[in-house]
C-alpha cells in the first residue's frame, strides 16, 4: 500500500473506531509525536490513546499529498469538550517503510481559536 492510501486507511480505521485493526498500520517500533503537547507515544500506547480518548466524534481526510514514503494529510476532527461539540484541524506528517507507518507526527488546532492581540489590522 502506497503512503497516501496508508493515510487514507488510517482516517478510516480511526473513524470507524475498529482499534482492533489500528496496530497492522504502524510498525512495531513506530514513533508518534503530538507537538501541540510535546507527548510521544509507541503502537500500544497510542492505540490506546485513541480508542480511551473521552468525547471522540467523527474524523474525515480534507486533504493528502504524497511522494515515496512521506505524506501530508488535513484531517477535520469533532468531539464533545466541556458537553459542547467542539472541531478541530489536524496536519499529519506520515512516513512509513514497507506498508505500515514508522513515524507520525500530529499538529492540532482548534477550529475557533482567536488570532493573537496586535497580530491583525482592521482595513
Amino acid at each position: 500500500m502506497d503512503t497516501v492510501a496508508l493515510v487514507r486507511t488510517l482516517i478510516e480505521t480511526i473513524d470507524d473506531r475498529r482499534w482492533g485493526d489500528l496496530p497492522s498500520l504502524l510498525a512495531p517500533d513506530v514513533r508518534i509525536r503530538l507537538v501541540h503537547t510535546g507527548e510521544t507515544f509507541d503502537r500500544e500506547s497510542w492505540v490506546r490513546f485513541n480508542a480511551d480518548y473521552p468525547g471522540f466524534g467523527r474524523m474525515w481526510l480534507e486533504d493528502v499529498v504524497g511522494v515515496g514514503e512521506r505524506a501530508a494529510a488535513r484531517v477535520h476532527t469533532t468531539g464533545t469538550v466541556d458537553g459542547q461539540e467542539a472541531h478541530f484541524e489536524v496536519a499529519m506528517f506520515v512516513t512509513a517503510r514497507e506498508g505500515v507507518i514508522v513515524e507520525l507526527v500530529e499538529v492540532w488546532a482548534d477550529c475557533d481559536a482567536e488570532p493573537p492581540v496586535g497580530t491583525r489590522t482592521s482595513g
